[in-house]
């Protein structure tokens, strides 16, 4: 057994989601101190919590909204910081969820904009975080609708713990976020999920595992170690028969705080996109492509306006760093151009055939 004293000790931050199993599996099996680590798991209020510590360095490292990430590299929300994404954590596991008499009228076939009419107002939605994906999940959704989301919405941020019980208020007509906060309204009687994410974007890059880029670079065998430990829980998650363990921990008062047989619901459910953590790493790897359609989205909806994106992606995304780690795992490494999606409004991302797609191509909503 390794001595604790010779451990390299790591604070790392989640958020109360289902997805940030990868994170307590890793602890709870000793895959951290395995690779001669320990992990200290901080659970976080909020993305924002999230963002400002790993700023400080209250954090090491987090399991992050892809978009948090390079909102924060950008300085959208915050003074730039140099950001980097060592893995994917995971894909699909989002959702949307209307209140249930909206919900019933979109499901028997009224549009958005006829619910929002027969309101007398815009429609109230929530996200997450401004640049984070369920905010550009829930605009994609809305504009391939015929909803402009900053226009003909209100759409506002967030905690995910939060959602169920702004629903309940009365305050929101919806919102976007991930399991098992779905599951809780439900059950609760006060959202009905319309949705799956991966309905919007199938296999959609979702939570990464993020930290300063100073880690990376100062520390890749710390951060090549940590990568290694989350890329076999990540492994271990997608077994069914590990399934039940996995949740049983998740509900832990320091973690989720709920029966796992709610958490357990998207895991087994047969719904558009299940939810995975490894697919035999194909995943784990940090595909520059899936970086380039969120400053993609970003451009599309006015928050940035750079022209340096291949370059900001190569900064941030740690490929080389990973590709180390999954070798030393022995997972496989994907072929990187068959990473291909069609989304929901008939886009192609990304579109190998040739220069990717121009901001205004996907949709007629450009600023």
């Amino acid at each position: 057994m390794t001595d604790p004293a010779c451990l390299h000790t790591l604070n790392l931050g989640f958020v109360a989601l289902t997805d940030c199993a990868p994170l307590v599996v890793a602890q709870r099996l000793g895959l951290d101190r395995e690779m001669g680590l320990q992990f200290c798991l901080h659970r976080q209020p909020s993305w924002s919590a999230v963002r400002d510590k790993l700023i400080s360095g209250q954090l090491d490292a987090a399991h992050a909204l892809y978009g948090l990430v390079y909102g924060m590299q950008l300085g959208l929300g915050n003074p730039p910081c140099d950001m980097a994404i060592l893995m994917t954590l995971n894909q699909n596991g989002q959702g949307i969820s209307l209140a249930p008499a909206l919900a019933d009228a979109y499901c028997q076939g009224a549009s958005l904009m006829e619910i929002s009419q027969q309101l007398g107002r815009p429609l109230a939605l929530a996200h997450t975080f401004p640049t984070g994906t369920h905010a550009m999940w829930l605009y994609y959704w809305l504009a391939a609708q015929g909803v402009h989301p900053l226009r003909d919405a209100r759409c506002v941020v967030i905690p995910p713990a939060q959602m169920s019980d702004a629903m309940q208020a009365g305050v929101l007509d919806g919102f976007c976020a991930g399991q098992p906060w779905h599951a809780l309204s439900q059950q609760r009687g006060v959202a009905s999920l319309v949705t799956d994410s991966a309905v919007i974007w199938p296999n959609h890059p979702e939570k990464v595992l993020a930290c300063r880029r100073e880690l990376a670079q100062q520390q890749p065998d710390v951060a090549g170690r940590l990568v290694q430990a989350l890329l076999l829980a990540c492994h271990w998650l997608d077994q069914p028969e590990n399934h039940a363990l996995a949740a049983a921990w998740l509900a832990a008062e320091d973690c989720l705080a709920m029966p796992a047989e709610l958490i357990l619901q998207h895991w087994t459910a047969a719904d558009a996109g299940p939810l995975h953590f490894c697919d035999e790493g194909r995943v784990n790897y940090p595909y520059p492509s899936d970086a380039l359609w969120f400053l993609q989205q970003y451009r599309r909806w006015g928050m940035w306006q750079g022209n340096d994106a291949a370059a900001v992606v190569a900064s941030v995304n740690q490929t080389a760093l990973y590709e180390q780690a999954a070798r030393a795992c022995g997972l496989s490494l994907p072929a990187v151009h068959d990473r291909h999606s069609v989304l929901m409004d008939g886009s192609h991302w990304p579109d190998y055939s040739g220069s990717a797609p121009s901001v205004g191509a996907l949709s007629q909503y450009t600023h």
